[in-house]
């Protein structure tokens, strides 16, 4: 209820009675008083005046179910929304609503995790307040190889968002990372639960650095956040609610073909290393070459000294620029 309440006061802009609200979600004037009581802790300043209503004065940047759930324009991605003040991790939180049903399109939002893992293992810095820290659940019918392309669809959402909410011109270092000025923002990481054939899930964990001016000592040369990039303060909600919006509508084409046949030449504007060259750190051996785009199974495409073409698979190497990250 908190949710429709503030999308109510969101949309309208001025006063909406108690009555009215009353009518509009079913429910006594007790309940409302008590939503609005709720809203206004999590960070919603709201003004009542008497035989007038109720009007939305400002938003505090929070990341309560109201709040991001105020703002979704999508039809299913983070309809199923759960938030946690501190967890472990969001994608522990996820695992669990996986496996007890939780439909397609499920997000979990945390204030901080105690507990974030990045690629490999590596432990992620959660910290409150400045971060945005969440996790959505997949179920799509395609085939278990095909799942490592999501990662991708992940970096293109979360791109478009951000630079659409600042307008910074964010990048892709491929395949799970987002970059500004050569330092990293954005981390992705994707995990599956399939068979041979089959996929019972997938879900996606993303964690970008919004307002942070610190970091850890061994991750402070590579690290950095929407705040000190482009100077101002970004609304975690709205950034939120537009990773939605542009998952889903790149998660939609996808399906039609199950590959990035379609998406290929926008996700290569977005790449950080197009055309230059790149150390490629594969078990078997480093080498080099110059990054020409992906494939339309987003593999990386990299052009060797000689001029053979290597496709680079995202689960077996890391791939980093000759002279620093990115």
């Amino acid at each position: 209820m908190k949710t429709k309440i503030l999308t109510i006061l969101k949309q309208n802009g001025g006063y909406v009675s108690g009555q009215e609200l009353c009518n509009q979600l079913g429910v006594s004037r007790t309940a409302v008083w008590k939503a609005v009581k709720q809203l206004e802790e999590e960070g919603c300043r709201i003004e009542a005046v008497r035989n007038r209503g109720y009007r939305l004065m400002a938003i505090e940047d929070g990341i309560t179910q109201a709040q991001v759930g105020s703002r979704l324009t999508t039809r299913y991605m983070g309809r199923n929304l759960v938030y946690f003040p501190e967890t472990d991790s969001t994608n522990i939180q996820i695992k669990c609503l996986a496996e007890a049903g939780s439909p397609e399109g499920t997000l979990v939002i945390a204030e901080s995790q105690n507990a974030g893992k990045g690629r490999r293992g590596r432990s992620w810095s959660s910290p409150p307040g400045c971060s945005i820290y969440m996790s959505y659940l997949l179920r799509p019918k395609i085939l278990p190889f095909h799942a490592s392309m999501l990662t991708l669809l992940a970096g293109m959402a979360c791109a478009r968002a951000i630079q659409e909410e600042t307008g910074l011109e964010v990048k892709i270092k491929w395949p799970n990372d987002l970059v500004l000025n050569g330092k990293k923002i954005c981390g992705i990481l994707t995990e599956m639960n399939a068979e041979l054939e089959e996929i019972h899930y997938i879900f996606t964990g993303v964690g970008i650095n919004v307002s942070q001016t610190e970091f850890p000592e061994e991750i402070r040369e590579t690290a950095t956040s929407l705040k000190l990039e482009g100077g101002e303060n970004v609304s975690r909600s709205a950034l939120i609610a537009g990773c939605m919006k542009w998952f889903e509508h790149y998660y939609e084409l996808f399906l039609l073909q199950e590959d990035l046949s379609g998406l290929k030449e926008e996700y290569e504007a977005l790449l950080a290393n197009l055309g230059q060259e790149v150390m490629v750190l594969d078990p078997a051996g480093a080498y080099q070459g110059v990054c020409r785009g992906i494939d339309r199974m987003g593999e990386l495409l990299v052009e060797l000294p000689k001029g053979e073409i290597r496709t680079v698979l995202s689960g077996e190497v890391s791939v980093r620029g000759i002279y620093g990250y990115v």
